[in-house]
């Protein structure tokens, strides 16, 4: 099996997300090791060297992606045996060209605690986490977004991945059982519709979480899955909730599936 080593004198995490997107393309299995906050000379020969018996223990040259902003740090890196791309270098000089300006390199820039939009984080962060599952419905004025669905849809850690990527402040409210005989939207709820964005997934599918949750219970029945999906997407045709189906997607696709839908600001720069 192929290495992919994602190195850096900061996070590693640019280098992690697009060398894993690039890998994705090809239909081949890799060992993923990322290593961050190679800092020192001896730290980066010290990595030098895994990447060289990688390569002599395989025979296989370990593809590695990295993004130093210390010129020499990168240049030992790039003399391993390993095959090297650069994520930064590769686009400076072009965007250097293009601004007229030389760049000022600076470890941890990217993902630093004094970002603009750290506190932006912080705060949805917060917020997600008190009003998870409608327990502060007081709070919904606050929302950039409530998600709302049955239960295991997937709100809570859609809630979650926007707010600390994106700084988006997402309440979520479920559906449960007992709401399905007239489902209506809470009073609560239909004051703040304009922010109302729903969920759904297959029953097949509702199916096998819940049975993760509550093994052979009525909750977790095929016919209580589909019976509650129905309803609720009644509901969104109904009262015109937009809604995406989650089955397929990840979190990372359904939150931008959500902002693209609903124009979000994203507070992540």
């Amino acid at each position: 099996m192929r290495t992919a080593f994602y190195i850096s004198d900061g996070t590693a995490i640019t280098a992690e997300v697009f060398g894993h997107a690039l890998l994705t393309l090809f239909p081949a299995q890799f060992e993923h090791i990322t290593l961050p906050f190679i800092e020192t000379a001896e730290m980066a020969l010290q990595v030098k060297q895994r990447i060289n018996d990688g390569y002599k223990t395989t025979g296989l040259r370990p593809l590695v992606f990295h993004t130093f902003v210390d010129e020499a740090l990168r240049v030992i890196i790039s003399q391993s045996e390993g095959v090297c791309y650069d994520f930064l270098n590769t686009f400076v000089e072009p965007i250097q060209h293009e601004l007229g300006m030389a760049p000022v390199p600076k470890t941890h820039r990217t993902h630093s605690m004094h970002e603009k939009t750290y506190d932006f984080r912080i705060d949805a962060v917060n917020y997600a986490l008190a009003n998870d599952d409608g327990a502060n419905m007081k709070n919904f004025n606050q929302a950039d977004i409530i998600l709302v669905g049955v239960s295991r849809s997937g709100k809570t850690p859609t809630s979650l991945y926007l707010a600390l990527q994106y700084g988006i402040k997402a309440a979520n409210y479920p559906f449960v059982e007992e709401d399905m005989t007239t489902l209506q939207l809470p009073s609560e709820l239909k004051k703040h519709q304009p922010k109302l964005f729903g969920l759904t997934i297959t029953a097949e599918r509702l199916s096998q979480i819940r049975q993760q949750r509550r093994p052979n219970s009525r909750y977790a029945s095929i016919q209580q899955c589909a019976l509650e999906l129905k309803e609720v997407e009644r509901l969104y045709q109904r009262e015109q909730i937009p809604f995406i189906n989650s089955t397929q997607l990840s979190i990372e696709e359904i939150s931008a599936k959500i902002i693209s839908r609903t124009g979000l600001k994203r507070q992540k720069y």
